[in-house]
C-alpha cells in the first residue's frame, strides 16, 4: 500500500506544478496584450513594426 500511496502523491504534486506553471505562463500572456492594447492608444509609442529583429532600413556606413 505504501507504493500506491507514494505514486498517488507524486502523481497529484506533478498536477499541481502542472497547473500553476499553465497560471504563470496565462498571467504572463494576458500582462503582455495588455500593454499590447495600452500601447496603441500611445501617440508616442514604439515606431518599429516588431517581431523583435532589425530595423527595415538600415543606413550602412563604410568604413574609412
Amino acid at each position: 500500500m505504501y507504493e500506491y500511496e507514494l505514486y498517488r502523491n507524486t502523481s497529484a504534486e506533478l498536477i499541481r506544478r502542472a497547473d500553476a506553471e499553465r497560471e504563470a505562463r496565462r498571467a504572463g500572456l494576458a500582462r503582455r496584450a495588455a500593454r499590447r492594447r495600452s500601447g496603441r492608444q500611445n501617440p508616442e509609442g514604439r515606431v518599429s513594426g516588431g517581431r523583435g529583429g532589425p530595423a527595415r532600413f538600415l543606413r550602412l556606413v563604410r568604413p574609412a
